[in-house]
């Protein structure tokens, strides 16, 4: 499996291999040998997986199935949707936790996710079928190997995507530029919502965006925080029904100023309101 490491100070080649560890912190857990019958090993570390949708009730039931054993709990945050994405949702998961969104927009459903959530290990994934579960894993490991933050990519070796348009391709490579520009970093990827985090760095991230730009900003503000940030190889499947509520030329835009506003050295802003 294939990660890139990334970090504000002195990012490697996309190519390089990662290190085993990354520089580990004095709060970092360090692992121990079993060495008697009696000792019992560390309890794993609870993971929690975000899940946005408004009208999916068609795709809920194969995103669903796919979640792998290893997930504790599933939040749904629902957009106000008008067809039977909640109680699809429940059928096939009576286990999930429903949460109204209280806002328009992805980032507020995320953020209100985020902060439902209860596991050590939070997950964002797409309730369109376009992110396979099933890869949850590949995204756990580094968080469980030293790293804040893991992003998959499209673009890095082993990753790909049957679904993105040469427009929206286009797009993501000028955006792509502009955060490595800003940044002083080699990411291969940056507008895919597939990502993975230690909840203990929420407040690190310092969440405000409403729309999709809600992506880029988690980005750039794991870079200022200086978490250790690794990237992973993951394939972009074609939504599986219905119509996406991505619109890529005002989205884009807001994404741009996102990267504008939070480069280091601008002014602060304040919180945008939920509109």
């Amino acid at each position: 499996m294939n990660a890139t490491p990334h970090s504000t100070a002195g990012t490697p080649s996309a190519h390089a291999a990662p290190p085993a560890h990354p520089a580990r912190r004095a709060t970092d857990n360090t692992p121990h040998p079993m060495r008697r019958a009696e000792d019992v090993p560390p309890a794993r570390p609870t993971v929690s997986v975000v899940v946005p949708a408004r009208n999916e009730a068609r795709n809920i039931p194969w995103v669903f199935e796919q979640i792998p054993d290893c997930v504790d709990e599933v939040i749904l945050v629902d957009g106000d949707s008008s067809d039977a994405t909640v109680l699809m949702a429940t059928q096939c998961l009576p286990a999930v936790r429903f949460i109204p969104q209280c806002g328009p927009g992805k980032g507020n459903a995320l953020r209100t996710g985020f902060l439902a959530a209860t596991g050590d290990h939070v997950v964002m994934i797409d309730a369109d079928g376009s992110m396979s579960p099933a890869e949850i894993p590949h995204f756990l490991h580094f968080l469980e190997n030293g790293y804040d933050f893991v992003k998959g990519s499209r673009f890095m070796a082993g990753g790909g995507s049957l679904d993105i348009t040469r427009f929206r391709r286009l797009g993501n490579q000028v955006l792509l530029g502009a955060v490595n520009h800003l940044y002083g970093t080699k990411l291969t990827d940056l507008c895919y919502g597939f990502c993975a985090f230690r909840r203990s760095f929420l407040e690190q991230l310092d969440l405000h965006a409403a729309g999709f730009e809600i992506e880029a900003e988690m980005i750039v503000h794991a870079l200022r925080s200086g978490l250790r940030i690794a990237e992973v190889p993951s394939l972009e499947l074609p939504r599986r029904s219905g119509r996406s509520n991505l619109h890529a030329v005002s989205d884009g835009r807001r994404v741009l100023h996102t990267l504008l506003a939070e480069r280091p050295g601008a002014r602060p802003r304040t919180a945008p309101a939920d509109d």
